[in-house]
């Protein structure tokens, strides 16, 4: 196994390189290459379908007596992987592509019959304008208008992307904290707006009449007077006589029968009854009302 991987060969002492003879190849020799089929095509004999890409082990040679501008043309032969017939075609340098020359069918190709109707379109407006001035100065003016339109639809986009690049980082966080606050403040009237749904729910009979909510003014004002009534009631107390207390004294006093027991009733029935507070008062409205709801 060493022995074939061995780079260094044995030269004989009597050995002359000049005796070799030189192989001399003709300019049209071929060379046989491995490539892939440039475009698809149909051969013509069998009718087989060749694929662009598929590989072949194909012949190349000069075309003798063609160049596109000093640049070389080749040939290529392949053969059907069917019928095994001989397919020939040639690059084209002027169209930058390749062009079939016998035995097989390129397949259509829109893109290529666009190309060659766009060209035959501008030779056709070329020949126009060299007959007639005046339809070439309509196309000129048409295709000025054109480039104008452009370049406002240019100068538009450009004057927009500079806006926005005008646009500071404070600014943006200002325009989210205040877009933040706007929804905050929509929660918030949201929320007020169901509690008082709430509560006009809560404040219904049974019914479905709606119970009246005492003003809050009226009953401060009716609690003062209550107040001020009690405190007046002490002092005329005071300036009555002697005999109007010993009167009230006997009849404060009450016996229970126990003996050692006695409860003393003078202060309380000396004393003005407590001022009524405003949920007492509500509890009476509300009790009212229904009353009154009971007697329609």
């Amino acid at each position: 196994m060493a022995e074939r991987k061995v780079l260094n060969k044995y030269i004989p002492p009597d050995f002359d390189p000049a005796k070799i003879p030189r192989l001399r190849l003709g300019k049209s020799r071929q060379i046989k290459v491995r490539l892939m089929a440039p475009f698809s095509m149909r051969c013509e004999t069998c009718g087989q379908w060749i694929g662009k890409g598929t590989k072949f082990n194909a012949r190349k040679e000069s075309v003798e007596g063609e160049k596109f501008h000093s640049i070389q043309i080749y040939r290529f032969y392949i053969r059907c992987q069917r019928c095994a017939a001989e397919i020939t075609f040639k690059t084209d340098p002027e169209n930058i592509n390749y062009e079939v020359e016998k035995g097989a069918l390129r397949n259509f190709e829109p893109w290529r019959e666009e190309k060659a109707l766009n060209e035959e379109q501008k030779q056709t407006k070329d020949e126009e304008e060299e007959n007639n001035p005046i339809k070439a100065l309509e196309n000129r003016t048409e295709q000025s208008r054109r480039e104008m339109d452009i370049m406002d639809a240019l100068d538009e986009i450009r004057t927009q992307n500079a806006k926005g690049e005008r646009v500071a980082e404070a600014d943006v966080l200002e325009a989210i904290a205040n877009r933040g606050e706007e929804e905050e403040a929509l929660r918030r009237l949201a929320e007020e707006e169901e509690d008082e749904q709430l509560a006009k729910l809560a404040f219904q009979t049974a019914g479905g009449r709606r119970i009246k909510r005492a003003c809050e003014e009226d009953a401060i004002a009716h609690e003062r007077e209550i107040k001020m009534m009690a405190v007046a009631a002490p002092q005329g107390n005071q300036h009555s006589g002697a005999r109007g207390k010993l009167a009230v004294a006997p009849k404060a006093s009450v016996s229970l029968g126990i003996k050692g027991v006695k409860v003393k009733a003078v202060a309380a029935a000396s004393a003005p009854p407590p001022p009524p507070t405003l949920a007492g008062m509500l509890g009476a409205y509300g009790s009212d009302n229904d009353d009154s709801s009971e007697d329609d």
